[in-house]
This record gives C-alpha cells, structure tokens and sequence, in this order.
C-alpha cells in the first residue's frame, strides 16, 4: 500500500498536521502559542534541525521550515527528504491520515514534500508474515489555495499542428511549465508507478521468471489502457534474435520478449519515443559465474525493463499526447547444460556476428537485439536503461546513472535537466571512435567484451552498433537497487527511472517541444 494525495478545500482540525513555512514571520496566527513558537524558533535557528514534531496530546503538529535555496531542484529534493522523514513520524505513531499546510502558496514544495512522504512509505510484504511493522498512513490531505485555484483554472495548451519528429530541429528550451490542473492527479499515478517498478525489482526469481514479468507487464498494459504483445520463444527465434536466445540458452525457462505501446490519438508525435530496457530477471552470470556475494541482488537485473514497463503505464494513465513504445527482453542468465561459453560466436537480429568473451556481459547481447528491433518504428529517439556495468558504479557510485548519446545532444541535455530536477541525475560520457576500436573482434564483427578500463563506455559503445537513429543510452547499475535506506528511495529497488522519464515526456508535450 502507498499513501494517495488529496487536494482538500478544509482546514482540518484535530489531526495530524504538517506546517510547511519559509520564515516565522509567516506561521499561521493563533496555531501556536508563544511556548511553542519559542521552542520551534529554537529548535530550528540554534540547533539547525528542518523539521520540529510538537505532540498535542491527541495529535501531532510538525513544523517543515524550507531552507533558503538558490538552486531550485535542491530545495525541492530537500522537501521530499523532510517528507520521508515526517512519514518515518507518522507510521511509527500508527497514523493513517496528515493534513499538509501550505501557508506561503509554495505549491512545488508542498507537493515534492508530498512526494517523499508517499514514496517513504513504500514497503514490499509480499513474503512477510509477521506484519506488525507495516505503514499505516493511507492519506495525505494538501489544504493549499495556490493549487486549489490552479484546479479551478486549468491550463489550456495551445493548438498544434500534427509535426514530424526530428532529431535535426531543436528549438531553444521553454521555460517550465506545468499544467496544474493536472500536478495532483499525476504526481499520484507517478507514486503508484515507482511502486510497480519497485514491487517487479523485489520479486524474487522465484515468482519473477521472464513469463510472468511479461504478464505482469500485461496487467498493467490493461489498467492503462496501454496496447501490449508478447513475443514468445517461437516468435522470437522467427526474429533471429541471436543475443537473447543466446543468454536464454543455459535456462529451463524460456525467453519473452515484450512490446507496451502507448499511442492515443491526440499524440503530437508520428515517430514514437522508443525506451528499452534489460530484462535479465535473474544473473549468475552464466559459465563466467560470479563470485561470492556479487550474485546476492541479481534478481535486480531487470529493473530497466521494470522501469520501462512501469513509465510507460504511468504515460498511458496519465493520458499524455505523446506516442511511446516500450521494448523489454527477458530471460534469466544460467550456467545450463547449453549455456554460452567463452569463444562462442552469435549472430544478432541485424545479422552482425558476436564473439562472446565473458558470458557474465549479457545485458548487451539482449538489448543489441531490442535496439535492432526499435528500427521498424522509425523512432524520433530511442532510450535505453539498463543495470549494465559494474564500472558505472565504481565511476559514480548509487547517487546518478551513467548517459552517453549517438546522434541526440539536445535531448540528452533535456533528459539531464529533467533528471536534476527529479533528483534522478545523470553524468555524461564520452562516446568516441576510440572506444569503439576496442571491442572490434579478430573472429567476427564485434566482441562483447572491452578492456578493464571504462567499461561502462565500451558496453555503450557496443550497443551504439545496433543503431541508426538518435540514442541515449542509460547505465543504472548504481541507483536502481540499493541495500541500505536511503530517505523516500528506500531500500531494495528504487524504481529509478521512472520518474525521470516521465518528467522528460511530461514536459515534452507541456512544452509542445515533441518536434524538438
């Protein structure tokens, strides 16, 4: 269960309360007396804490005070970190209900406090018996007459003319916009996504084989009014999709590969947006098993096809204009009695041959044939995530994902923005020729495998083989799984990804920018 956001036109009395403020000068009159503005003044100015809990014998009052901050995204990741942190309060006192106070009109940072509070309570008890520790808060009640008026007046979007997508105009960035009317019901269906990307990521292998990810892709599909198909192993032996039969060959369960399309009929684009994600739902790693603890977590290895799955649902409820494809192989990665070995050569969808070096790099292999697929669509741009190296995490750690592009500099440069302001950031790589060199085999087209040195490029690189269109490729290995908490992200699978594309798409259609 994860808490849903109400807009509500009531002051609430004798109920959980959140004041969010900017200065003291601005508290609310007659809600605290001057004990209590004396106590959070000092709580606040002398011992520099951001959220006070004040208990009124019946129910609790927290005063979030908002830091000056000139960097806009930061104040609001400031405000979702404080929102987690008031929920961690809230569920410990087994509360179900808190009204959130907006008493400066700070209608962003009231709904990024929001945000936190909901996406912090998110908890995966599939498999717990003993559930005495489970979240309690149910519902977060917003009394702000800043959005309040904003969904009275709902914004109009200008008329536009049907437009070919294409790489090659790119007008200047608009300002930022957002339809208010639309900021509530949206932020929830993107809650209730990240929590579907999360729940897929911490299935276990167990549950979660390839088939049934592609059925549970399907329910979702179905609640969004989405279109999907999934390619079976015939369909995708027909396909001559050599990398994902490859992977799949070592398993007793079989391949799928699944198509999630969202193209409603007041789509701005005709070239669809292409994401693609890794779906290896469990790695061992194959004949190059992995070490000790290094296969601990590996049921996290699908969490780019989670996260793809799990936006495009979000896009599709949200009924956004734009037309998207979304493209997952699956399999899991077993030493089986016909698994890959080292020096095996295969044959892609797109006809290039493979040397396979190491059996443990095989998110490319399956992904180089997704890549190849998304040709058909003609697409404006294609994206790919993907838990792909251990070098993106040993370069920058869980608290970004590592991007490179082919032929699409200005839309890397707006998902990077998008990514800042979402807090789901992104660090630029280099794609150069060089790299390129370094995974030319001597026995076939291509290796799967570079050198040691920035192996997170040359998998980009490899990958970069299978396109001809504009692309972006994202390494999630760091933030998309993570074993300690780590404020609203929690702990477990993150669900990174989703909300950084939908706030690329969002403001894509907001900004009437899908002609680029």
């Amino acid at each position: 269960m994860i808490p849903s956001i109400i807009l509500t036109s009531k002051e609430q009395e004798l109920q959980d309360l959140v004041v969010v403020i900017t200065k003291f000068s601005k508290l609310p009159a007659g809600l605290f007396n001057a004990a209590e503005k004396k106590f959070m003044k000092e709580q606040v100015e002398t011992l520099k804490h951001d959220v006070v809990s004040y208990n009124r014998m019946g129910y609790w009052v927290y005063l979030f005070f908002i830091r000056e901050e000139q960097d806009s995204s930061k104040r609001l990741e400031a405000c979702r970190k404080a929102g987690d942190k008031v929920a961690g309060f809230l569920n410990a006192q087994k509360s179900s209900r808190v009204a959130i106070f907006d008493a400066e009109g700070k209608s962003l940072e009231i709904l990024a406090f929001a945000e936190g509070m909901a996406l912090g309570s998110y908890q995966f008890l599939k498999y717990k018996k003993d559930k005495e520790n489970i979240n309690t808060l149910k519902e977060i009640e917003i009394y702000s007459k800043s959005l309040e008026e904003s969904e009275n007046n709902p914004f109009v979007p200008r008329p536009v003319s049907r437009v070919q997508l294409s790489a090659a105009h790119v007008p200047p960035p608009a300002s930022h916009v957002p339809r208010p009317a639309s900021l509530v019901p949206d932020l929830n269906i993107l809650i209730q996504s990240v929590a579907h990307c999360r729940d897929l990521i911490n299935e276990p292998n167990s549950y979660l084989t390839a088939t049934v990810f592609s059925k549970e892709v399907e329910k979702m599909a179905h609640d969004s009014g989405a279109h999907v198909e999934v390619l079976n192993k015939q369909k995708i032996e027909a396909l001559k999709m050599g990398g994902l039969l490859g992977v799949n060959q070592g398993s007793h369960e079989p391949p799928t590969f699944t198509v999630i399309e969202w193209k409603p009929a007041d789509a701005l684009n005709i070239k669809p947006v292409v994401l693609v994600g890794k779906g290896v739902v469990y790695d061992t790693g194959g004949m190059n098993i992995k070490p000790g603890d290094s296969m601990l977590n590996m049921k996290d290895d699908m969490s780019g096809a989670a996260a793809v799955a799990s936006v495009v649902y979000a896009i599709a409820r949200a009924k956004l204009p734009v037309y998207v494809v979304g493209l997952m192989p699956a399999t899991d990665n077993r030493p089986g009695v016909q698994a890959l070995v080292p020096g095996d050569i295969i044959t892609m969808h797109n006809g290039m041959t493979v040397e396979v070096l190491n059996t443990d790099a095989e998110g490319r292999l399956i992904l180089a044939d997704a890549l190849s697929y998304a040709k058909r669509y003609d697409p404006a741009l294609v994206i790919d995530l993907a838990t792909l190296t251990g070098a993106a995490v040993r370069a920058i750690g869980m608290f970004g994902a590592v991007a490179m592009h082919s032929k699409a500099p200005e839309e890397l440069e707006r998902l990077k923005k998008s990514g800042y302001d979402v807090y789901e950031r992104l660090v630029e790589f280099p794609m150069w020729d060089e790299y390129g060199e370094q995974i030319k085999s001597d026995l076939a087209d291509l290796k799967n495998l570079g050198p040691p040195e920035a192996g997170m490029i040359t998998a980009g690189k490899f990958l970069e083989k299978f396109t001809d269109y504009p692309y972006i490729h994202l390494d999630i290995a760091g933030p998309a799984f993570i074993d300690k908490r780590s404020s609203y992200r929690g702990q477990g699978g993150t669900g990174f990804g989703v909300r950084l594309l939908f706030e690329f798409v969002r403001r894509m259609a907001e900004e009437e920018l899908v002609s680029w």
